[in-house]
């Protein structure tokens, strides 16, 4: 496989050599020898020329300084892409959108909001599941994990895909807004009768990429504690269905597995 060099100074000063692959899997593995990204073929070849720009191989070029210089970054590496792993793009009905990862060990896995099994449920997902009872009277699962939802083609993606250990927002800076504001502009363009799901202000900030003549968005303050129950009521679940059904799009199964 072609591949070209360049040279780069990093946050000691000294000189690193980084192979540019076209390969995504080969190119993001330069991040760290073991990460294994993984990431849909079908995504891969809808995303290959954002993966080409110079904004994301500067991207990746400082994820890898940060990870060299011993901080400790989530999700692991074969969870960065974990959203588009389990939605592929011809399966996406519904996306969430959320903000960025999980900062605390073992939370972050990749879906918005969702945490592995055998995590305490996040605060904001407790919120989310009593919305759903509410809604379609499903009770909550003992557990936080939501593949199940990107399983039946709800895309749980979040606006910042990586964060260090302990530092909320930390990578806010590193262009992954530039990445997924490109998926969400993708979709918009390229499907149709698809459920935008943004839950609080941030999310909100993402409505003008969405061709609201081709799709529905579903807007609400955010899950969180904070908002004081100002989440609560505006049925998001039903809606989505109502949505997908009245559009001839088979309904969302909503009950976690």
């Amino acid at each position: 496989m072609k591949t070209e060099q360049w040279l780069l100074l990093n946050s000691c000063g000294n000189l690193i050599l980084i192979a540019r692959i076209k390969n995504i899997h080969l190119y993001l593995d330069k991040i760290e020898d073991n990460m294994q990204v993984k990431i849909n073929a079908q995504w891969k070849e809808l995303l290959q020329v954002e993966f080409d720009k110079p904004y994301f191989e500067k991207l990746v070029a400082d994820l890898k300084v940060i990870k060299d210089n011993g901080s400790i970054v989530y999700p692991k590496g074969s969870q960065i892409f974990n959203a588009f792993e389990l939605t592929p793009p011809d399966k996406v009905k519904a996306i969430i959108i959320g903000q960025d990862p999980y900062h605390n060990p073992d939370e972050a896995m990749g879906l918005c909001f969702s945490v592995p099994k055998g995590i305490r449920v996040p605060p904001s997902l407790k919120n989310i599941y009593k919305e759903l009872k509410t809604d379609l009277d499903i009770d909550s699962p003992d557990h936080g994990d939501l593949t199940s939802w990107a399983h039946e083609g709800v895309l749980m993606l979040n606006s910042v895909l990586t964060v260090e250990k302990n530092k909320p927002a930390s990578h806010q800076s590193l262009g992954w807004q530039t990445f997924t504001d490109q998926v969400i502009k993708i979709i918009s363009e390229q499907k149709d009768c698809v459920v935008f799901i943004l839950w609080g202000n941030y999310a909100r900030t993402k409505t003008p990429l969405i061709d609201l003549d081709k799709h529905l968005v579903i807007a609400a303050p955010h899950p969180s504690p904070l908002a004081r129950g100002a989440f609560f009521g505006h049925r998001p679940f039903s809606n989505t269905n109502k949505y997908l059904e009245d559009h001839g799009i088979g309904p969302i199964d909503w009950q976690l597995k």
